[in-house]
């Protein structure tokens, strides 16, 4: 073999083992968004970590240099087996360090940053042990020698960044991609010292990382043989026995629990958003007080789920409602399932009921009508995805949306549970120049916290009373003004103040 395609093929293992590095920091990202939430944390946690320990990776390198053939390949055996696994391991402490529904996410962080330390420590290592093989084939400067290192490697992370959301997460999911990647990074690493430098390997080297390679190939093909089962395992231990119904959408993880619609639960990647026992009165109290007054147009956004649609059409005079949802999946779970649309009342079989899915904050910049109502029925603001639709900006958009007199409901969360997060919403309605009556409902195990909002003053929307189930729409909803927490900044979409 020429010193050339020597060149070219330890480059050729470079860009691989690169793009594969890359894929498993974006796994750990998009994986600790789903399973912990707040995306912008837990990137700055991954990449600051992986980071520093690329650093330390590299200082750690220098004492393998004079073993480097040995060394790349045992590191690149340790980078696959755990790559490869980071994924199961976090869904593993995710699924079984928690409670049903409200998952406890402490051992998830822990191990999160454990895992970003000891990939950035492999990857790290990399570079110096591939500086002194690149040498041993074509001898040149020091820099040329960085120059087409580092371009290799910046170019397989361009690939493997742009594989892992358009090929290996659509194709294979979450799971199975790791495991895949880190088949494919054992081999790389494995191909690439056996091929070219195993005349630099003793007979005992030779061996050990055979061995190790074969052993973490067997490890990742048995993870993935069994990847179905472990999944069906985890989503039990998350959401109990009773699932029914569990499909990842283009947009979310939907399961649906319970086969009646008094037992229904409906969770969304991973958070409980519907109970059958008592979502009648979150839907109730949301959709009832925005009702009084005209309502012969009425906006839903999200809601598509269909419950607060017919909390809406549950007042006469209502000719058209628009429910503009993101997520295809999670209507045509809502028109099909038998048990969610049982409870839903087949909402979305009325003709007066049409579904828009679209961005819902793109959506409102611009509508084709104004409304009489507007219910924000969308996911808690303590996400960083869903904080953009708690901003400033969208609620003047919302206000562009309403017709003269017309009415904005916002559900903001818990009043008692995250007090700071409702008085925010509160106070970034009020930004944006809309008068606020904030109101609330007990369910049975947390209260949901409500803001109703107009373009002028809203006229009194709740009662000093709690009431029963059987009650008027408006029945339990009591004013929230006495547990106001005054001085709060609005949110907004460079400056978001939401957190989980």
């Amino acid at each position: 073999m020429t010193p050339r395609t020597g060149r070219l093929l330890v480059l050729a293992g470079v860009f691989i083992c690169a793009a594969c590095g890359l894929v498993y920091e974006l796994e750990l990202v998009a994986l600790a968004s789903y399973l912990i939430g707040d995306s912008v944390t837990q990137a700055s946690v991954v990449l600051s970590v992986m980071v520093f320990a690329m650093g330390i990776g590299s200082l750690l390198a220098k004492r393998l240099r004079c073993r480097a053939a040995v060394g790349f390949g045992l590191v690149e055996s340790a980078l696959a087996l755990v790559g490869g696994l980071s994924a199961m391991a976090l869904y593993a402490a995710f699924a079984w360090t928690g409670d049903k529904g409200e998952v406890w996410a402490g051992g998830s962080r822990y191990l999160l940053v454990a895992f970003s330390l000891a990939i950035g420590l492999l990857i790290g290592a990399e570079v110096p042990l591939l500086m002194v093989l690149i040498q041993r084939i074509r001898r040149q400067d020091a820099s040329g020698a960085v120059s087409d290192l580092f371009a290799a490697d910046y170019v397989g992370a361009l690939v493997g960044g742009l594989a892992f959301p358009f090929l290996l997460l659509p194709l294979f999911g979450q799971l199975s991609g790791a495991l895949i990647t880190g088949a494919v990074n054992a081999v790389a690493g494995g191909a690439l010292v056996f091929g070219l430098f195993r005349h630099d390997l003793s007979v005992r080297g030779r061996w050990v990382l055979l061995v190790a390679n074969v052993t973490v190939l067997g490890l990742l093909a048995s993870a993935a043989a069994l990847v179905g089962d472990f999944e069906a395992a985890a989503r039990r231990a998350v959401y109990g026995k009773d699932v029914r119904v569990a499909v990842r959408t283009d947009i979310q993880e939907v399961v649906l629990t319970g086969g009646r619609k008094t037992s229904l639960d409906l969770y969304v990647d991973g958070r409980l958003r519907v109970s059958g026992r008592d979502e009648y009165r979150y839907h109730r109290a949301l959709v009832g007080p925005a009702m009084e007054g005209r309502h012969a147009r009425v906006l839903v956004l999200g809601g598509g789920d269909g419950l607060a649609a017919r909390e809406v059409l549950r007042h006469p005079g209502v000719r058209r409602v628009d429910v503009v949802e993101p997520d295809p999946g999670l209507v045509r779970l809502a028109r099909h399932d038998p048990a969610l649309s049982e409870l839903n009342g087949q909402v979305f079989s009325d003709p007066r009921v049409h579904v828009v899915h679209a961005d819902v904050f793109r959506w409102l910049r611009s509508p084709p009508r104004t409304y009489d109502v507007v219910i924000s029925d969308l996911p808690d603001p303590a996400s960083t995805a869903s904080a953009k639709l708690y901003s400033q900006e969208f609620y003047g958009l919302a206000r562009l949306a309403l017709a003269a007199g017309g009415r904005l409901a916002v559900h903001a969360g818990s009043v008692d549970d995250r007090p700071r997060v409702f008085w925010t919403v509160e106070a970034t309605l009020r930004a944006a120049g809309l008068p606020t009556e904030p109101y609330r409902v007990a369910g049975r195990s947390a209260d949901w916290g409500f803001v109703l909002a107009a373009g002028s003053r809203p006229r009194p929307a709740v009662e000093p009373r709690r009431g029963t189930a059987g009650a008027p729409p408006r029945a339990g909803v009591v004013s929230a003004e006495g547990t106001r927490i005054r001085g709060l900044a609005p949110s907004t979409l460079v400056h978001p103040r939401y957190a989980n």
